[in-house]
């Protein structure tokens, strides 16, 4: 059996840092994790971080690639789940409305397999009628949720906000590895 490919959206939430070691557990589980980053995720943790995690290049543009082919075309093709942690508030607005402006909202669009998205933002964001309606729609067509928690949040807020743990995320990950595609 070949090893299930993982695909690890980092978006620009404080709650980047937790990604790095949600990415060091899903390939101490032997996934094949392939990581996106966007620019915002780039100033809170560097690429390098995990690219040694995942040992496998990081994708920070759409304008960096080495050969003819598109990464995020290639890697559409073989991945058997795409998990965005942290999920911004802004990464959920352009993938329900299908806005592709970097390397991962391109991915996101290009992808066909399953979705788990791992929401990480302010308590009051997270609330946000325009942030629930999105969740609403993403929900309707497929894409599964890994929380939001609720907690103490990096600005000083309580509330429904805050990303889940890296091990409730894998948890999540596994189970849905055991349900039948739809």
């Amino acid at each position: 059996m070949s090893k299930k490919c993982i695909v690890l959206g980092v978006t620009g939430g404080i709650a980047a840092y937790k990604a790095a070691d949600l990415c060091s557990k899903l390939a101490q589980k032997s996934y094949d994790v392939h990581v996106i980053m966007t620019s915002s995720a780039q100033e809170l943790v560097r690429p390098r971080t995990f690219l040694t995690l995942s040992q496998n290049p990081v994708i920070t543009s759409l304008w960096a690639e080495p050969d003819w082919r598109p990464g995020h075309v290639a890697l559409a093709e073989r991945a058997d789940l795409l998990v965005i942690a942290p999920c911004t508030a802004n990464f959920i607005g352009k993938f329900t409305h299908g806005i592709a402006d970097d390397a991962l909202t391109t991915y996101a669009l290009t992808h066909s397999g399953k979705v788990l998205l791992a929401p990480a933002m302010n308590p009051k964001m997270w609330r946000n009628a325009a942030v629930q309606a999105n969740v609403a729609i993403l929900k309707e067509r497929g894409v599964e949720f890994a929380g939001p928690a609720s907690g103490h949040v990096a600005c000083g807020d309580e509330g429904v906000g805050r990303m889940s743990e890296p091990d409730d995320i894998l948890r999540r990950i596994e189970a849905l590895f055991c349900l039948p595609e739809r």
